[in-house]
């Protein structure tokens, strides 16, 4: 007797109803008789298996991952029972390594180290001084364990349909169903609300799935983007894709992003290619997609199974697509976008032009007034010996340039940028018992109890992150941003700040230079023992710093 390849979502509905995760309170039923082709994709590819073996061993793993999710949520101190995997290694499917592994990372007093411990974890065995100097920005790795539990944790099919069932999952914001056939990609979002019932059925009928942004969802992946960024010193972003076997979910193409790809369940057939050009190489912008006859052959050819981990830099091309005999779910670690050399000259330059026209009378001189009769397009051609005092001139004034260009204050203007596009920090336990977020503050017996904020001069504080908090002047005034009220969906507010004043600029470079080290309030440079305090407090209420000792 056979059957057909079971989906991800197939053997998600075989786990009984009594031990489905809280959020599945009753399973889907789909009508498989009366499913069509939607939007012209094909059904999945099938498999043949034995059926009795091979659905007692699925049904086993689903159950164990739906029981292992209901202890996560419940206890951290349950164990569950180790299983024998397919390959005779032992099988810890609950998580329980990552969770551990943020465990220990919380107890790190430098938000600096956790990230460089995070990311040597994330592509371990590569060190990551070698991975900088030689891979970064310059080619493709692959990285194979032949250990299926490596991020198992970090992100689920499971977790995927609870999101779905527990969350407001829009689509085209949060959600997008894609596919790849015959050479056309297309989308298939409907309006509206992504729900489990529509969104499963496309999956059913062969579309992929891809999480926008894990992150507002799934507190392990905030937690693990929140310290990566301070890795990249950009922004840290994620999706996730849920692919049916035996289909594609996108045309080849290349992206603006350096591409982390983390398979974490099944496996995906992969193929990266070369630039196509030099204008390519490191692009600013993604591409469209590209025919397969536009790309030529792979330099990289590669299955990935779950636990195994592919790099590759923006500007490379990659597609990636099911085998016929496993479904695929892999998250995707992005960053670097917009942060090149470029990138900070676009705000560097206009501003030095500004300051050059203010300070140098060069730049305010009038052009020759016969400059239209020999130079622009039309007169590239000519020999015209104007032309070359005209360019010599051009190259004087660029070179003067450089004296005016205020590179501080363009860096502080990325720094706006990254800062609004960071995540908010996950706070450890400890973080949170010793800030505001963890303060004693209640209602009690008809009133407000605990409010104070308790800080006093013999009261040592830190900023909360390495990274959390900037000064930055306009001109005018000086206004600190932080990330600590940002949101977990990219730019959903505007970014956080306020005006610091003048005497009080001073402490809070003591402050930020200060990190990791607490200091007492009483030794912030500012006025008064009252300036001192009221700073702390104004910070601690922002939950930019937090405290020693809990208070």
């Amino acid at each position: 007797m056979e059957r057909k390849h079971m989906s991800a979502f197939a053997l998600y509905k075989t786990i009984p109803t009594e031990v489905s995760p809280p959020a599945a309170k009753a399973s889907l039923q789909v009508n498989k008789k009366k499913r069509k082709k939607e939007n012209g994709v094909s059904k999945v590819s099938t498999v043949k298996t034995p059926v009795k073996t091979e659905k007692k061993k699925m049904r086993k793993k689903l159950l164990k991952s739906a029981l292992r999710e209901e202890i996560h949520k419940g206890s951290t101190e349950m164990q569950v029972e180790e299983d024998e995997g397919e390959e005779g290694e032992c099988v810890n499917g609950d998580g329980a390594a990552l969770n551990a592994l943020l465990a220990d990372l919380s107890k790190v007093s430098n938000s600096k180290d956790r990230a460089i411990k995070l990311f040597q974890w994330l592509i371990s065995p590569v060190p990551t001084k070698s991975f900088f100097r030689e891979t970064w920005e310059k080619k493709p790795i692959l990285v194979q364990r032949k250990n299926r539990n490596y991020y198992k944790g970090l992100f689920s099919t499971v977790e995927f349909d609870r999101i779905l069932r527990q969350e407001e999952v829009q689509y085209g914001v949060n959600l997008d169903v894609t596919s790849y056939t015959n050479g056309t990609r297309e989308t298939h979002n409907p309006p509206g609300r992504a729900l489990p019932f529509t969104v499963w059925d496309f999956y059913e009928s062969g579309c992929s799935l891809r999480m926008l942004n894990p992150q507002a969802f799934s507190s392990t992946v905030w937690s693990v983007l929140s310290i990566l960024q301070e890795q990249f010193g950009s922004m840290a972003g994620a999706n996730v894709y849920l692919t049916p076997a035996g289909t594609q979910g996108f045309a080849p193409h290349y992206d603006d992003i350096e591409a982390f790809v983390v398979q974490l369940e099944g496996k995906k057939h992969w193929r990266v290619y070369n630039p196509r050009t030099e204008d390519e190489v490191l692009p600013v912008l993604s591409s469209p997609n590209f025919a397969q006859s536009d790309i030529g052959k792979p330099i990289l050819e590669v299955v990935l199974e779950a636990g195994d981990l592919l790099y590759f830099p923006r500007g490379f091309i990659h597609q990636g697509d099911c085998l016929p005999d496993a479904h695929s779910l892999h998250i995707t670690i992005s960053a670097h976008q917009k942060n090149s050399w470029g990138d900070l000259l676009q705000k560097v330059i206009p501003a030095a032009l500004e300051v050059a026209m203010e300070e140098d009378v060069e730049f305010r001189q009038g052009l020759p007034l016969d400059y239209l009769t020999y130079m622009g397009v039309q007169n590239s051609d000519k020999d015209d010996p104007r032309r070359t005092t005209f360019f010599s001139r051009i190259e004087t004034l660029m070179k003067k340039l450089t004296n005016y260009s205020p590179v501080d204050a363009a860096v502080d203007q990325k720094a706006r940028g990254f800062l609004h596009d960071c995540l908010p920090p996950m706070l450890t336990p400890e973080e949170l018992a010793s800030s505001v977020q963890g303060a004693p503050a209640r209602w009690e017996r008809g009133q407000a109890m605990d409010v104070d904020s308790h800080i006093a001069s013999k009261t040592r504080v830190r900023i909360i992150r390495a990274g959390c908090a900037r000064l930055c002047s306009d001109g005018e005034a000086v206004h600190l941003y932080y990330t600590t009220d940002n949101s977990r969906v990219y730019h959903k507010e505007e970014p956080k700040s306020f005006e610091i004043n003048a005497e009080h600029t001073d402490a809070m470079e003591f402050l930020i230079h200060s990190y990791p080290k607490f200091v007492t309030v009483e030794s912030l440079p500012c006025d008064s023992k009252e300036d001192k305090i009221s700073l702390a407090e104004l910070l601690f209420e922002r939950g930019i710093i937090h405290t020693a000792e809990h208070l």
